[in-house]
């Protein structure tokens, strides 16, 4: 079969891969559908260290059911399926508790030694706790069905974490596929204003598609201010942290209202230096979030997909088949794309 796979420093491939097979009796074959590049992928992908010839990229994915092991129970060939971006037993204390991302035997699609994504077959470990059926008679977008496994998770995992509630007014720090998510997971959730940080046109207009009702295009001690004067100079009762850098989080810790809470999920790509905890604790701001665990979070969302109440299919504005993945690599390195979609 054919997959996509990192050989080091932004040298992706298309080529061909030993087919999937069952290993264990808890396994899945899922033939996929469609698939996505995330930010995430972006941190192997600017890395110079050169990688194992066989790592495969990828972590999001939808597709069909093909075989399912022995042990198997709550799937069949042919189920449509949705994979969260990690795989998770379902039955280990993290897991009952909600926190799969946390499973003792879970893992990442993608990382060394597992399937990733980007191919036209994967391999599910743990298949009854990982993947999730959707409904037979669903007439869902399957960009909206996909947007599940990570990305509309991850923002729902950053509003929860800030405590976003009815009425309350929330601020977006980040305006990739992410902190867009976290927008319309603010609105689900009942906020009355949405303020956004981003500089980049075509990023605010999804926002503001998504619900935004304000767009910040200051940076830094600039967009502090700017958030500040948006709200009397309070600040968010709210505050979604959708980037990884230090800076955003001085940022999203500065914007916040004394009183209210950060739901940080952006994953940290440096040593968030010069974060101020004593300013926190006078401020008693509270600051929260991390990986997020999408398994736990996919029902819910999928019920609103379903039932058209919730459509994050705009995040996608590229879309590629297989061949096209180390394009849809560069466009997203270069932000001449929020999301890539791979088509099979």
């Amino acid at each position: 079969m054919r997959a996509s796979v990192i050989h080091g420093h932004r040298d992706v491939r298309v080529e061909e891969v030993p087919d999937p097979r069952l290993r264990y009796p808890t396994d899945a074959l899922v033939r996929v559908t469609h698939a996505c590049v995330c930010g995430s992928d972006l941190l192997g992908y600017r890395n110079p260290a050169p990688r194992p010839q066989s790592q495969r990229t990828g972590h999001e994915f939808i597709g069909v059911v093909q075989a399912v092991g022995s042990a198997v129970t709550t799937l069949r060939e042919g189920d449509r399926v949705i994979a969260p971006f990690t795989w998770s037993d379902g039955v280990c204390p993290h897991c009952v508790a909600g926190l799969h991302t946390s499973c003792v035997r879970g893992g990442f699609f993608g990382q060394p030694g597992s399937d990733g994504a980007h191919g036209e077959a994967v391999r599910v470990p743990f298949a009854d706790g990982t993947l999730v059926t959707v409904p037979e008679d669903a007439e869902a977008p399957p960009t909206a069905l996909l947007a599940l496994c990570d990305v509309m998770g991850t923002g729902h995992h950053a509003a929860l974490c800030a405590k976003v509630r009815p009425g309350a007014t929330v601020a977006v720090v980040g305006d990739g596929a992410v902190g867009l998510c976290g927008v319309l997971a603010a609105r689900r959730l009942g906020a009355e204003r949405v303020i956004v940080l981003s500089s980049h046109p075509d990023r605010a207009a999804v926002a503001r598609r998504f619900g935004a009702s304000d767009i910040v295009t200051g940076r830094g001690e600039a967009a502090v201010e700017s958030v500040r004067e948006l709200t009397r100079g309070l600040g968010a009762e709210a505050v979604l942290g959708a980037a990884g850098t230090g800076e955003a989080l001085h940022t999203a810790l500065g914007i916040a209202r004394d009183g209210g809470a950060v739901g940080f999920v952006g994953v940290p790509r440096d040593g968030n230096e010069g974060i101020d905890f004593r300013q926190m604790f006078r401020r008693n701001v509270a600051l929260s979030g991390g990986v997020a665990p999408v398994r736990a979070h996919i029902p819910e969302l999928l019920a609103d997909v379903v039932a058209g109440r919730l459509d994050p299919s705009p995040v996608f504005d590229l879309t590629v088949k297989l061949d096209g993945v180390p394009e849809g690599f560069r466009a997203m390195n270069e932000r001449r794309a929020i999301k890539t979609l791979i088509e099979f």
